[in-house]
């Protein structure tokens, strides 16, 4: 962003050179009109040749100035454009996953590669012409006014008109761009939360239902698109009226000049006729940069609009503590499993105060701890803490014997393997879902640890087999043991294990596949899982209760430990 910035404040190079490529228009004006004077004067075709020549040398000159200018100006747009994609990206990955007003995947996604893209005609056409219109009617200004002040005037008084009615259009082709940014993140968020969820629509005959619901933003959106093409268009017939009105009334001064009816206006006497035409070769170019952005201005204002929406998108944030360290993190030393302590830790949400209010806790190196309650207690809010996910609002995270803080947590999750409440499973082979948490997993480690997952007989996850986005192919249990296999392959480089309720939603059989799993897993390790199965939180070294609604589950824990 501080790179952008720098670039809409100083003159690139190759707005530079298209700058100086409209300003030897100048030359080339004075050329002319110094030919057709000549010829005027009884020296016939012979003092043409000359200034033709140098129209013809200039013209060239011209052309390679504005050919070498854009490139140069696309190639450094490209350049920004790519870094910024990158700060993008990395602003993003730096939130932490359970930032409430983080994007939705679509709404990123639009961002990164659709609303970024706004960025490159803003950059390419709209600057440079943004520089042409600062410097070039200056230079034409001083030009006409050694010959006439009049004329002069006239184009000094008719230029201020553009750019104010440009800028009251602006206001409104601002506004237009940023609702058709905000409606098309909104359709791409919404259309690939729809594919994702496409198995359960047909289920439940919902499809149609969806299909209206997406024609209906696709209308939207075409409705917005069309109310910025129609400001485009507004803008555009301004200028070209104020621009016809202003080379119009310099064509009647120097007409009637030329013809004594007006012999006032000028600084040595009557114009002649060289001068005269230089006065009327000039006076459309001097409104040629004016017309030139008035063409780029819908790309100022969608250029404006992304950029807002960037800047929306990165401010605010809740940050994912030790995401802004530049180099990789170094891997903790390694001997015996971590114990975890926890000193009156608060954490609030934006939506409820006092998820965790005065937290303290410890659990010893290679313990297993059940963190038992119901849903809502805080016990997944906790796990993210203790993982580093998000920042606590107050008090102190120690890691064995290593506060958790910025600078240290992703040293401190190196060593930790972490199994969501909902772990995802991506469209491709058992293979490279089970491998995602080491990808220099070999094809003997992936299969051991699909036996570790009990996964060895089920024909669908064998490692070459496919799956679909979501586990498609899968049933939700063997979905879930495909997640405790990525974290048998995480585990060979983790001692701290972190699982976020392995048996919801799972048959009795099920749970107790994955419960022999995981606990046969975490062998030598420390081992914290959230759950509100008493079945499972029997089986653990303790159980920690969270929450008031707890008090009366722990009869329920006190039977099962029976």
């Amino acid at each position: 962003m501080q790179t952008l910035r720098r670039w809409t404040r100083r003159l690139p190079s190759g707005a530079g050179l298209q700058v100086i490529a409209a300003l030897l228009w100048t030359a080339q004006a004075a050329l002319i009109a110094m030919a057709v004077q000549g010829m005027a004067n009884g020296r016939g075709l012979g003092a043409a040749w000359p200034p033709a020549a140098g129209v013809l040398a200039l013209g060239l000159l011209r052309a390679a100035c504005e050919a070498v200018g854009s490139r140069l100006v696309f190639g450094q747009a490209r350049s920004l454009l790519s870094d910024l994609r990158v700060q993008l990206a990395r602003a993003l990955a730096a939130r932490s996953p359970l930032d409430l007003a983080r994007p939705a995947s679509g709404a990123a996604a639009s961002l990164v590669a659709e609303q970024a893209d706004a960025l490159l005609p803003f950059l390419t056409r709209y600057q440079p012409a943004q520089w042409k219109m600062r410097l070039v009617p200056l230079a034409i200004l001083a030009c006409v006014l050694w010959f006439s002040w009049t004329a002069a005037l006239v184009l000094a008084l008719a230029a201020p008109l553009i750019p104010l009615f440009m800028a009251i259009v602006g206001w409104r082709a601002k506004a237009a761009s940023e609702a058709q940014m905000l409606e098309q993140g909104g359709m791409n968020a919404f259309l690939l939360d729809r594919l994702r969820g496409l198995a359960s629509l047909r289920a439940l005959g919902a499809v149609d239902a969806t299909a209206t619901r997406l024609r209906e933003t696709a209308r939207a959106l075409q409705e917005r698109t069309m109310a910025v093409l129609r400001i485009a268009f507004l803008s555009s017939a301004v200028l070209e009226l104020f621009s016809a009105l202003g080379v119009a009334m310099v064509a009647v001064y120097v007409g009637f000049h030329l013809l004594g009816q007006l012999p006032f206006g000028t600084w040595h006497g009557q114009l002649d006729l060289g001068e005269g035409l230089f006065i009327l070769l000039l006076a459309p170019a001097f409104f040629e940069p004016l017309r030139e952005l008035s063409a780029v201005w819908h790309d100022r204002a969608a250029g404006e609009a992304a950029l807002a929406a960037i800047r929306h998108s990165t401010q605010g944030a809740e940050p994912l503590p030790g995401a802004a360290l530049a180099t990789s993190p170094a891997a903790v030393a390694q001997g015996a499993p971590p114990g975890v302590v926890l000193h009156d830790v608060r954490l609030a949400h934006r939506e409820a105060e006092n998820v965790l209010d005065a937290m303290s806790m410890a659990i010893a190196p290679g313990e297993q701890v059940a963190l038992f309650g119901p849903s809502g207690c805080g016990k997944s809010s906790l796990l993210a803490l203790i993982a580093g996910l998000m920042p606590p609002r107050s008090g102190r995270i120690e890691i064995g014997g290593i506060r958790l803080d910025d600078g240290s947590a992703a040293q401190l999750r190196q060593r930790m393997a972490w199994m969501g409440q909902r772990p995802h499973v991506f469209a491709g082979t058992v293979h490279a879902n089970v491998a995602l948490a080491d990808p220099q997993a070999s094809r003997t480690r992936v299969q051991q640890a699909l036996r570790d997952a009990g996964l060895q007989r089920v024909d669908q996850a064998h490692p070459a087999a496919a799956v679909g986005e979501g586990g498609l192919g899968l049933s939700g249990g063997e979905a879930l043991r495909l997640a405790l296999a990525r974290l048998a392959v995480r585990a060979d480089h983790a001692d701290l294990l972190l699982v976020d309720e392995p048996t919801a939603h799972l048959d009795s059989e099920t749970a107790r596949h994955v419960s022999e799993s995981l606990l046969a897993l975490a062998q030598g390790r420390t081992l914290i899982v959230a759950t509100h199965d008493p079945v499972l939180a029997a089986r653990m070294d303790r159980v920690i209760h969270l929450g008031a609604a707890a008090q009366s589950l722990r009869k329920e824990a006190a039977d099962a430990l029976a």
